[in-house]
């Protein structure tokens, strides 16, 4: 007995040394393990990468742009059931556990003992705590070092945050494949929906991503991403989150991944996002603009973008075929499967026409096969498709085709040929079946749309093809604006003592340049005709150069620099006569900037692309309007006065001299160089534009609310041919635009500032005329101590512009060409009568 009773007692104590080394073993292990963590009190403030986000006017996404695609969601705002589905795939005693999972700590155990010696990686048993553990504060390494600092960590963090917040911290951080960070960002990209429109099926499928994304790819290993979803809702069965009825239900529902696109999602708005992020990028930052969590609301109106894509493109194509087709985009070998052949060629993915192969031809049709389409994991589809290109698709393309003779199509067109058709259409809408040939444009151009009291840009378009070609032609190509400059000359000229009928030679001009070089001699479009003296009104409608010249010569050019810079068209003009002719280097963003200040009375405005950006906590930390806002900040209604906005902008010029300029530039519109613009119905006032050699040709117009440039020319300038001029080119873009963007607005006249005296004279002489007057009579506007002159004074007259028939032939009528009333009877101006001669003076200064 006494043998029993010292054995339990050598038994005991054995078990207490036993027990103690343990203990003191453990606290040694913690103590060792435990010196080197890292600090979890980071989690409480912990900001992840979330993406920025830019939206349009009205709400809709236009972009996103993140390294890491994560939208940070807090844990309320995650329905129940999508949490309910990852806590039964990963962790089902979450809310019962401290941190560590025990039972499945032995059966990881007991597997590893099992499969040691097989190279297999060892099955874990983390818990979600563990998981928050390992991807915020540790590294992936597999270890049992690595696996004791997670545990340990994970006591703490348990001990410290609540179940709510490790569980939103996880949520937002877990990687679930497709550069998807979180489940709100797993949610749009998979299926193109919020977390709140997610079925049973979708949330299991996402659940199921967090053991391996890439071996549950949902297109290259559907049928093992399947089996891995059915068995996320048996465990949600099994759990009691969900009926055995729905949960049947929602394992046959197929698995329909909807894959959302990572660059611009709105069409036509390629080149507005990338001027977007370019902005952002240069206000606050590479890692604000992909890991900010920015929400970036736009000046877009999608509406207008998709008509400014579309009239810009008609217009390049239109110019584009007129030049005759260039050949095909590839040529391949139609044999066997040319499907897979025509894969293999890029097409441009934002213009929405179709890549084809033509397959055979005759002299009246050409059979084309469509590029086949590719799978989600990348193989080429089986199915082919073929249409027909009639003749009448391809008439544009076969030199000298009439009517009476249309060619043959085998003339453009032969097989293997790759090219781009979209649907032939008629007055009945689309043809069924048949095709029309395509060419991409080789011409290129910009569009500019813009609300001229704020400076919100409304629309963009930066070329033909974003895939094609990102050089934004809008806000980064320098052209020369030529003749559309001509109205800042003007604008200095009547802010300084002239009138819109001040009268200015028209005729030869010779410019010394100084010891050894060429006098200039500039010339009118209409190239060696000249009109006579004429009225600054006539000088913008018809476009002179050779008043132009003449009126900043007297103006002075550092006058014309000094309002070049106002307006914000250059930031350094040189003094040189040639740039008043519009020969510096601009950018339509800038011109229609420029013309908005014309168009608002005068105010400065500055172009934005963004009307406000907030944090990812929502508060803003941008706003493009700074304008106060007096009575805003009432928190309800008590028979105040209604609130004001204070607008403190500077004034650029005279609301007076913006409304005269404004109005001669309406007389461009209805009787000068853009009458093409008159469709339109309303009231619109603009300038057209074209450089020597036809290089470039541009239109910049305005309603009383918006403010519209376009702008075409290569992008490696070169003549675009006689009569490629901004009246025939690009008014008829702005044209198309306007009367879209104005269709639903009324015919509201342009606002007349007070002060401004509306007088009647001859449109011809800038004379005041009576009632019952004769003659093409218009109506001028006048500021208060002006009125038309009394007697005739012509600027520029006798400095070697005497007029006589060599020099000044027969003008043309005078509504096709604004041809020249002679009210002075000078010889070789036609008709007039005896008047009594002008007043003539040459060289500057001030007007007589």
């Amino acid at each position: 007995m006494k043998f029993l009773l010292r054995f339990a007692g050598f038994l005991f104590a054995a078990g207490t040394i036993l027990f103690l080394v343990g203990v003191a073993g453990a606290a040694v292990a913690m103590w060792h393990f435990s010196k080197d963590l890292p600090d979890y009190s980071q989690l409480q403030d912990y900001e992840p990468p979330v993406m920025t986000r830019v939206h349009a006017s009205d709400g809709a996404l236009v972009a996103e742009y993140a390294r890491e695609r994560r939208l940070y969601l807090p844990i309320q705002a995650v329905p129940k059931m999508v949490i309910n589905a990852f806590i039964s795939a990963e962790d089902k005693n979450f809310y019962e556990h401290g941190g560590l999972d025990f039972q499945g700590i032995m059966r990881a155990g007991i597997l590893y003992l099992q499969n040691l010696g097989t190279n297999r990686r060892p099955q874990g048993a983390s818990t979600i705590t563990q998981q928050v553990a390992k991807n915020f504060l540790l590294t992936n390494e597999v270890s049992f070092d690595r696996k004791i600092k997670e545990a340990l960590l994970s006591l703490k963090i348990e001990r410290t945050y609540s179940k709510e917040k490790i569980l939103e911290l996880y949520m937002n951080e877990i990687y679930l494949g497709f550069s998807a960070y979180g489940v709100a960002a797993a949610s749009l990209l998979y299926f193109d929906k919020s977390v709140h429109e997610l079925t049973i099926a979708e949330a299991a499928y996402l659940a199921a991503l967090p053991k391996a994304p890439s071996s549950l790819h949902p297109f290259r290993q559907r049928e093992r991403a399947i089996e891995r979803r059915n068995y996320v809702i048996d465990r949600m069965r099994e759990d009691g989150k969900i009926s055995a009825e729905d949960a049947e239900k929602a394992k046959k529902e197929p698995l329909n991944v909807t894959s959302r696109p990572s660059s611009a999602h709105m069409f036509a708005a390629e080149y507005f996002a990338e001027e977007v992020r370019r902005e952002i990028f240069e206000r606050y930052g590479e890692k604000k603009l992909y890991e900010g969590g920015l929400s970036v609301r736009t000046t877009l109106d999608p509406k207008l973008q998709v008509v400014a894509r579309k009239v810009l493109a008609d217009g390049l194509i239109k110019y584009d075929e007129s030049r005759g087709y260039r050949g095909p985009v590839a040529k391949i070998d139609t044999t066997g499967d040319w499907g897979v052949k025509l894969a293999e060629v890029k097409a441009l993915s934002d213009i929405g026409w179709k890549m084809a192969v033509v397959l055979e031809t005759s002299d009246q049709s050409a059979r084309i096969g469509f590029q086949p389409g590719r799978e989600p994991g990348g193989a080429v589809l089986k199915d082919r498709e073929v249409g027909i290109i009639p003749l009448d698709g391809a008439r544009w393309a076969i030199k000298g085709a009439t009517a009476k003779n249309p060619g043959r199509i085998t003339s453009v067109l032969s097989p293997g040929d790759v090219i781009y058709v979209d649907p032939l259409t008629n007055k009945d809408g689309v043809i069924e079946g048949q095709y029309r040939l395509r060419q991409v444009p080789e011409v290129s151009g910009a569009l500019v749309a813009m609300d001229p009291w704020t400076g919100r840009v409304l629309a963009l378009v930066g070329g033909f093809s974003f895939d094609q070609s990102q050089f934004n032609r809008a806000t980064q190509a320098l052209r020369q604006p030529v003749s559309s400059f001509k109205p800042f000359v003007y604008a200095a000229a009547l802010d300084n003592g002239y009138t819109p009928s001040t009268v200015v030679m028209d005729g030869p001009i010779e410019i010394d340049q100084g010891p050894g070089q060429a006098p200039w001699r500039p010339e009118n479009y209409s190239a060696g005709k000249y009109y006579g003296p004429s009225t600054l009104r006539t000088g913008i409608e018809m476009s002179r150069n050779t008043m132009t010249v003449r009126l900043a010569q007297d103006v002075g050019m550092p006058l014309i620099v000094e309002y070049a810079k106002r307006f914000g068209v250059y930031d350094d003009l040189p003094p040189y006569l040639s740039f008043a002719l519009g020969a510096g280097e601009t950018t339509v963003l800038r011109m229609v900037t420029a013309y908005s200040m014309f168009d608002n009375g005068g105010k400065r405005i500055k172009p934005t692309l963004i009307d406000r950006i907030q944090d990812r906590y929502g508060h803003t930390i941008y706003k493009h309007d700074q304008r106060e806002c007096r009575g805003c900040d009432a928190t309800k209604w008590a028979n105040q006065p209604e609130p004001i906005l204070i607008d403190r902008r500077e004034q650029v010029i005279d609301p007076m001299t913006a409304y005269q300029i404004t109005s001669m530039m309406e007389g461009v519109v209805q009787r000068g160089t853009a009458t093409v613009v008159r469709e339109v119905g309303k009231p619109i006032a603009g300038k057209t534009g074209t450089t020597n050699d036809e290089k470039d040709a541009w239109f910049v117009g305005f309603s009383p609310d918006i403010a519209v440039g376009v702008y075409l020319g290569y992008d490696k300038p070169k003549p675009m041919g006689r009569g490629s001029t901004g009246g025939q080119l690009a008014a008829p873009i702005v044209k198309e635009f306007l009367k879209v963007a104005l269709a639903d607005k009324p015919a509201v006249p342009f606002r007349v500032p007070a002060g401004i005296k509306l007088i009647r004279i001859d449109a011809h002489t800038g004379m005041r005329v009576g009632p019952g007057a004769e003659g093409k009579v218009i109506l001028e506007a006048f500021k208060p101590g002006t009125a038309p002159p009394d007697s005739y004074a012509v600027i520029g007259y006798g400095d070697g512009a005497m007029p006589n028939e060599d020099r000044y032939p027969a003008p043309q009528q005078p509504e096709a060409r604004g041809g020249f009333f002679n009210p002075f009877g000078f010889p070789g101006f036609g008709g007039g009568g005896p008047r009594s001669q002008p007043q003539i003076r040459s060289g500057t200064g001030g007007l007589y």
